[in-house]
Formats: structure tokens, C-alpha cells, sequence
């Protein structure tokens, strides 16, 4: 989501200064994505969707409470994150005091909120890929903030010009990033686009033999009309 969409810049620039606290910092995200996209999955299936409600009876069937999405997704993550945040500080005070007000920040992540919307979006058809997909974006913005912090640690000892030392060599290197994991997924979508044109050019031989085949049934039923005339 970081290279994509550049969705929790915030989080992953402010908390990316040591790699101990990004890493702690982004399996919270992960274990807060993994729980909240399915459950939203199912908030989006069986109460918000129009027509979602119809289990509870034929006559909410026309019941659309799709208005209340942004309001029920919060209230989801912001409780995760409650949860999140008493654990940390139980049983790991000192990353939760490294971490600051930037835990609790998670509640309000776009990143965070991202993964439900986008679920919602591409309409994700079981639980069990809503999960996968929720899990498969918290590890995605964990590497992120662990590479990049990995990478600050060691800029930090290097010898670069004035102007570009703290944000402004991490903006370049975080667009450098992105643009190395986009390529990526343009290799992915690739063989999507050849399979179509391929597709469609089946269709369209398809649809010229039919016309060749027309055409010449055509011309033979003339043949025979002429022919018996003739006779």
C-alpha cells in the first residue's frame, strides 16, 4: 500500500528511524489488518450491502445501509487498536513507549482503513480470501517500513549533501522504492492483457467464420433456387 497507493506515509516516516521499532510497529498493522478486514468482510455482506439485510427478514430486504460503511469500519479498527495498544503496553512497555502516540495513531491509518475499502471495492467474494488479503497488506506495509528503516539506519553513517539529509533522502529513496515494486506489478498484469488480446481475437475469428459460413449458405440456397428454375 506504501509503493502503490502511498497510504500510512505518516506512520512509515515518522516510526522508521530503527528497524526494532518499525518492526514492532508493523506487526501491530499486520495483526490489526488481518482481524479487521474480515470482519468488516462480514459488516459489508450482512448488514451494509443493499439488500444485506434480508436475512433478517423478506421485509428489510430494500433496507441500503451502505451511508454507514466509513462510521462501521473505524469503530472496528479504532476497538483493534485499543486492544493492540493494552497488549503492547503490558507485556512490551518499552516499544510502546518507543512507539508514542503513534500506536494509538493506527486507529486512524489510512493505510489501515485502506484495506477495508478496498476489499469493499474489489468486492472480495469468501471470508477466507478477505483474510488472506487483509494479512497479505499488513505483511506488504511491514516490509516497507522494515526496508526502509533498514536503509535509514545505514544513510545515517553516510555522507550526503545538506539539503538531503533526513526526509528529504527518504522521499528519494521511498519514490526509488516505489518505483522498483510497481515494475513488478506491471510484470504481473502482463500476461493478463496478452490473455485478452488473445481472447478477443479468438472472438473476433470466430465471429468471421460465422459470417463465412452465412455467406456461403447463402450463395447456395440462390444456386438451388436458380438451379430449379431453370429446370
Amino acid at each position: 500500500m506504501v509503493f502503490a497507493t502511498f497510504l500510512g506515509m505518516c506512520s512509515y516516516l515518522a516510526v522508521s528511524k530503527k528497524v526494532t521499532t518499525a518492526v514492532g510497529l508493523g506487526a501491530a498493522v499486520i495483526f490489526v489488518l488481518m482481524v479487521t478486514v474480515p470482519l468488516n468482510w462480514l459488516l459489508d455482506q450482512y448488514i451494509l450491502q443493499p439488500g444485506a439485510l434480508k436475512w433478517l427478514g423478506a421485509e428489510y430486504a430494500a433496507y441500503d445501509l451502505s451511508f454507514l460503511s466509513f462510521i462501521l469500519f473505524i469503530a472496528t479498527i479504532a476497538t483493534m487498536v485499543q486492544l493492540v495498544e493494552i497488549i503492547v503496553e503490558k507485556f512490551s512497555p518499552s516499544l510502546y513507549n518507543s512507539l508514542g502516540i503513534f500506536l494509538p495513531l493506527i486507529a486512524v491509518n489510512c493505510a489501515i482503513l485502506g484495506g477495508s475499502l478496498f476489499m469493499q471495492s474489489r468486492e472480495i467474494p469468501t471470508l477466507g480470501l478477505a483474510l488472506t488479503y487483509g494479512v497479505g497488506s499488513g505483511i506488504g506495509w511491514f516490509l516497507a517500513i522494515l526496508a526502509i528503516a533498514a536503509i535509514r539506519e545505514k544513510i545515517r553513517y553516510s555522507n550526503i549533501p545538506a539539503p538531503l539529509r533526513g526526509l528529504g533522502i527518504t522521499f528519494i529513496v521511498t519514490g526509488l522504492m516505489a518505483i522498483g515494486f510497481m515494475s513488478f506489478g506491471g510484470m504481473l498484469t502482463g500476461g493478463e492483457e496478452e490473455a485478452k488480446a488473445e481472447d478477443k481475437t479468438a472472438i473476433e475469428k470466430t465471429v468471421e467464420e460465422k459470417k463465412i459460413e452465412e455467406a456461403t449458405k447463402e450463395v447456395k440456397e440462390e444456386v438451388a433456387v436458380n438451379t430449379k428454375e431453370i429446370k
